[in-house]
C-alpha cells in the first residue's frame, strides 16, 4: 500500500468524523476492538507511546498527569495501568479506557513469558468462581467488545452465511447503533468517500486512535480549511462581502453569536463567541463589531446582517456612525418567519393549524394508527418540519392537504373499524369530525394560499445565493398574490397586507435592497414593474454612501442615464437577450479541489472568457456587469459589490449543543480548544458542502418528534408509545429517538 493512499484514506476517515460530529466514542470504539471493516490492527511499535513523551536518558513524560518517569515505557505501562505493582504512582488522571488498553498489554506479555505448565495452573484458577473477576479485568488487546461478544453469536437469516457485502453492512450497522450515531450521517458526503477511500487500502489499512484525531488530523483539516477561507479572501476586492451575526439564548440565558463571512463563492464559519455578560451592553458588543469588521478588513465589508435579539439599534448607529461604506440589514429570514407567524396568529388560521395537529397527534402517537396512514400514503409522512415553528406549521397544512382523500379514507376504511381500542377513543371522535368537516379543509386550502407565496421567498432568500437584487420584487409579487386571492374579500386582504406592510417597513426594508433592486437588469428594464420609481431615492443614498468623495462620483450621473435608457453597451442584443436569461451574478467557485461552474443558459456565448478565467484560477462574478457594463465603469463597479451580497443567514441544521459544550464552564481550556477546531472545521464543511438541486432550504429531511403535531401532553408511559412503530421498523426521528433512550445530556466526542 502507497504512502499516498494511506494518508488519503486517513484525511477521509477525519472529514468523516469532523463532518458529522462524530470524533471520540467512534475511536474509541475502534480500539476496544469494533472495527466497522474488520480490518486488521497491527502496530510497528508500543501503542504505549502515544500516551508519552520521550525525554533524555530513559526518562518519560505522561500526557496525561505530566509526571516525569524513569525507567522508560515498562514503568509508563504500569502508571498508567494503575495497578499497585513495582512501587510505581499510579496516574490520576487517565482515562478508564486506557487504563483497561495498558492492562490488557501487560496481561498479554505475561502470558508470553508463562512455562506451558504455569499457564495450564493459571488457566485452572482462571475458571474457578472466585477468580471471576480479575479475569474479566484482564481483557486481551484483541479482545472484541461487550458489543461484538453480543452479537457474534447470533447468526442472521438462520445458518446461512453473510456475504461480503452483508457483513460489511452488518459491521457498519453496528458501529452506528453502539455508538448512538444519528441515522442521518449516512446521507452526508464523507461517509461515502470515507467507505471507498479504505476500501481501496486494502486490510492492511490501520485507522487513527482517537488522540491521532484529536491532535495530528485536527489541527491538519483545520489547516486546509483555514486555506480554502484564504482563496475566498481574494474576491472580496472585487465584489466585498457580508458578515453575517447569528444569535442564540440557550434555557439559562446564555448567549451565543456565531459570526460568518459570506461572499457569491460561498460562507464561511468564522468563530462562536459567549456574550452573555455583555449582551445588554452596547459598548462592549459593538467593540465585539469592531473586532470582527477589522478581521475582514473595512474596506471589504459592504453590509452586516443580524438579527432582532441583538441590541440592532444601539449597535447599528455605532456601525454606521464608525464605517461610512458599511450598511446593517436585517435578516430576510427571520422576517419572512415573522409575517409567517403574525399570519398563523389570525384566529381563523390558528384553528386550522390546532386542529390539523389533533389529527396529527392521534396518528403519530399511535403505531397501527401510524402503519396505517403509511400504508395509504405509500410511506409518506403526513406531516413536514421546517426550519422553523411557523414554517413547520404551514408546510404540514400543505401536506395533510394534499393526503385530504386518503386521511378520510382511512377512518372509513375496514382496516381502520378492526382497531378497536383507537376507534372506541375520544380523540378518534374528534379526529373523524374533522376530517369529514368540509369547512376545516377549506380553512386549510385558504391558509396554503396566502402562505406559499412568502414560503417562496423564503426558500429564494435562504439558498445561500446573493439573493439581495431580488428581494424587492420578490416581496411585491408575494402581496400581489394575496391581493389577486383575496379580489372578492377585502377585509381579509387588509388582515393579510397589514402585517406584511408593517413587518416589511419596520423590520425588513433596507435602502440596500431597493439599490440593487435597481440595478438589477431584469427589473429595470421590465415594463411590467411599476416601482422603479419609488426606489430611485433609496439607490441614490446608497450611491452616496458608497461614492463619498467628489472624484469617486465623477461622470455618474451620466453613467446612471446610460444604463437606465439602456445605451452603449447596455442596449447591445445580447445584452438585452440576457436580461432575463442570465443572473446579474455569476459563481464560479472551488469546491473539493475542483472548478464548479454556476452558469446560465446564454452563457454558452461567453465560455471563452469563462474558460480564460477558470484557467488562471480566477473567482469571476457580476457576469451581466462584467459583460455590458463597460459604458459605465464606476456604476459597473457598485453594481458588481451589491448585487454580489446575500440578504438572510442560511438555514441549515445547526449543532447549537456542540457551541453549548464550547462554552461550559464544567470544561477546562484544552478541551474548550479542541471543541472549538472542531466546530469551525464541522460548521465550513456543512457550508462547502454541494447541495443536491431538488433539497428544500426551509425543511427537513426528518420529522421533529418533538413538536407540537407529534408531541402530546406526557404520562408516565407515552414516550414509550411514542416510538412504537420505530420499534416495529417504520423510519422516525433518530434524534429524538436518540436523545429518549440515552439521554439529553449524553456528552458529545467523549471529552
Amino acid at each position: 500500500m502507497t504512502q499516498e493512499r494511506k494518508e488519503f484514506s486517513v484525511i477521509c476517515w477525519i472529514v468523516f468524523h469532523v463532518h458529522n460530529l462524530v470524533f471520540d466514542n467512534s475511536s474509541r470504539s475502534i480500539q476496544r476492538g469494533i472495527y466497522v471493516f474488520h480490518i486488521i490492527m497491527v502496530r510497528e511499535k508500543d501503542v504505549c507511546w502515544e500516551y508519552a513523551d520521550k525525554l533524555d536518558g530513559n526518562k518519560v513524560r505522561c500526557k496525561f498527569c505530566m509526571r516525569v518517569l524513569n525507567g522508560g515505557i515498562s514503568r509508563l505501562k504500569h502508571h498508567l495501568s494503575r495497578l499497585p505493582s513495582k512501587g510505581v504512582n499510579p496516574c490520576s488522571k487517565v482515562r478508564d479506557d486506557v487504563t483497561d488498553r495498558v492492562r490488557a498489554i501487560i496481561a498479554s506479555k505475561e502470558d508470553v513469558k508463562e512455562t506451558p505448565a504455569t499457564k495450564k495452573q493459571r488457566v485452572a484458577e482462571a475458571k474457578s468462581p472466585g477468580n471471576l473477576s480479575a479475569s474479566k479485568s484482564l481483557m486481551p488487546l484483541d479482545a472484541p467488545s461487550p458489543m461484538t461478544k453480543v452479537f457474534t453469536t447470533v447468526t442472521p437469516m438462520g445458518n446461512s452465511p453473510l456475504s461480503n457485502q452483508e457483513n460489511a453492512e452488518r459491521s457498519i450497522a453496528l458501529f452506528f447503533f453502539e455508538n448512538k450515531l444519528d441515522f442521518a450521517v449516512a446521507r452526508s458526503s464523507s461517509y461515502q468517500q470515507m467507505i471507498d477511500a479504505i476500501g481501496k487500502c486494502g486490510s492492511g489499512f490501520i485507522g487513527p486512535s482517537a488522540e491521532t484525531l484529536k491532535t495530528i488530523w485536527l489541527d491538519r483539516i483545520k489547516s486546509e480549511v483555514s486555506l480554502q477561507s484564504k482563496d475566498i479572501e481574494k474576491e472580496w476586492a472585487m465584489t466585498g462581502c457580508t458578515i453575517i451575526a447569528d444569535t442564540w439564548t440557550d434555557n439559562k440565558s446564555r448567549a451565543l453569536i456565531n459570526f460568518l463571512v459570506s461572499s457569491p463563492s460561498r460562507t464561511f464559519f468564522l468563530k462562536s463567541v459567549d456574550a452573555s455578560s455583555n449582551f445588554k451592553n452596547t459598548k462592549c458588543l459593538a467593540d465585539l463589531f469592531d473586532s470582527v469588521i477589522q478581521d475582514f478588513g473595512p474596506e471589504n465589508v459592504v453590509q452586516i446582517i443580524m438579527d432582532s435579539s441583538l441590541n440592532y439599534t444601539g449597535i447599528a448607529n455605532h456601525i454606521l456612525q464608525n464605517y461610512g461604506t458599511i450598511f446593517v440589514s436585517p435578516c430576510a429570514s427571520q422576517c419572512l418567519n415573522i409575517i409567517l407567524e403574525e399570519f398563523s396568529k389570525v384566529d381563523w388560521v390558528n384553528r386550522c393549524i390546532l386542529q390539523a395537529q389533533t389529527v396529527s397527534k392521534f396518528i403519530y402517537n399511535n403505531a397501527s394508527m401510524l402503519d396505517l396512514m403509511k400504508k395509504l400514503t405509500g410511506g409518506q409522512e403526513l406531516i413536514r418540519t421546517g426550519i422553523t415553528k411557523s414554517v413547520s406549521n404551514f408546510l404540514s397544512l400543505q401536506s395533510m392537504l394534499k393526503q385530504k382523500l386518503r386521511l378520510r379514507h382511512m377512518f372509513k376504511s375496514p382496516e381502520y373499524s378492526t382497531i378497536s381500542s383507537y376507534e372506541s377513543k375520544p380523540q378518534s371522535a374528534f379526529c373523524i369530525a374533522i376530517v369529514d368537516d368540509n369547512d376545516f379543509w377549506r380553512a386549510a386550502e385558504e391558509s396554503v394560499a396566502i402562505s406559499e407565496p412568502f414560503l417562496k421567498v423564503l426558500r429564494e432568500v435562504s439558498g445561500g445565493k446573493p439573493s439581495v437584487g431580488s428581494i424587492y420584487e420578490l416581496m411585491t409579487r408575494a402581496k400581489e398574490s394575496i391581493r389577486t386571492y383575496y379580489i372578492m374579500d377585502e377585509n381579509k386582504c387588509k388582515i393579510f397586507l397589514d402585517i406584511v406592510d408593517r413587518k416589511w417597513r419596520d423590520q425588513l426594508h433596507s435602502p440596500l435592497h431597493a439599490a440593487a433592486a435597481f440595478l438589477n437588469p431584469s427589473i429595470q428594464y421590465n415594463p411590467e414593474i411599476k416601482f422603479i420609481g419609488s426606489i430611485k431615492e433609496d439607490f441614490f443614498k446608497v450611491l452616496e454612501k458608497l461614492l463619498p468623495t467628489p472624484d469617486t462620483r465623477r461622470d455618474i450621473t451620466n453613467q446612471i442615464l446610460t444604463f437606465t435608457r439602456a445605451s452603449g453597451m447596455f442596449g447591445c442584443k445580447l445584452a438585452m437577450e440576457a436580461r432575463e436569461t442570465v443572473s446579474p451574478w455569476l459563481v464560479i467557485r472551488k469546491c473539493d479541489y475542483s472548478w464548479r461552474v454556476v452558469l446560465s443558459p446564454l452563457v454558452i456565448d461567453n465560455m471563452k472568457t469563462v474558460s480564460l478565467n477558470l484557467k488562471r484560477g480566477v473567482t469571476y462574478y457580476g457576469l451581466w456587469w462584467e459583460q455590458y457594463g463597460d459604458s459605465a465603469p464606476v456604476l459597473q463597479r457598485v453594481a458588481i459589490r451589491i448585487l454580489s451580497q446575500v440578504c438572510s443567514s442560511f438555514t441549515f441544521e445547526k449543532h447549537w449543543s456542540t457551541f453549548q459544550q464550547i462554552h461550559s464552564e464544567k470544561r477546562n481550556k484544552i478541551d474548550k480548544e479542541t471543541l472549538n477546531d472542531l466546530v469551525y472545521i464541522n460548521y465550513n464543511l456543512k457550508l462547502g458542502r454541494t447541495k443536491s438541486v431538488e433539497a428544500d432550504p426551509i425543511q427537513f429531511d426528518d420529522i421533529d418528534m418533538t413538536s407540537e403535531w407529534v408531541e402530546e401532553s406526557e404520562s408516565p408511559t407515552q414516550w414509550f408509545d411514542r416510538f412504537g412503530s420505530a420499534l416495529d421498523g417504520s423510519d422516525l426521528n433518530t434524534r429524538q429517538f436518540n436523545a429518549s433512550i440515552f439521554g439529553a445530556n449524553d456528552n458529545l466526542f467523549g471529552l
